[in-house]
């Protein structure tokens, strides 16, 4: 799986993920560091790659969008967990989520909950 990361995860993460076979680049070596969350979305949905982040503005913004790509990872209390546990929660999860993530999904993942929100989201 291709994937983002955003600012606000350790690029230490990508290289987890790339270690296990996954294509992981973090926006800060893309250029991207202080990028808008807009120019991080384009450029997510532009090469095919998975948005991972900490950020909850990410999903609003996938919402108001109307967008079916691209799909977002957004890890709950990321601040203070080990990067290797992050890594590991999400390889975790990809065997129920990958199949969401290729066709557009926004994905939650908590300590010990998963939520999938198939894109585009419908009005409330």
């Amino acid at each position: 799986m291709r994937f983002l990361l955003d600012q606000n995860l350790s690029p230490r993460l990508g290289a987890l993920l790339t270690q296990v076979g996954h294509d992981a680049i973090h926006v800060r070596d893309m250029g991207l560091a202080q990028a808008t969350d807009e120019i991080v979305i384009a450029r997510a949905e532009q090469e095919g790659r998975v948005l991972v982040s900490a950020d909850t503005d990410f999903g609003m913004l996938l919402a108001r969008s109307n967008r079916s790509h691209p799909s977002l990872v957004l890890v709950r209390r990321a601040v203070g967990r080990r990067v290797e546990d992050l890594a590991q929660l999400i390889l975790n999860s990809l065997v129920d989520v990958e199949e969401d993530l290729n066709n557009g999904a926004i994905v939650v993942l908590g300590e010990k909950t998963l939520r999938i929100r198939r894109l585009p989201l419908a009005p409330e």
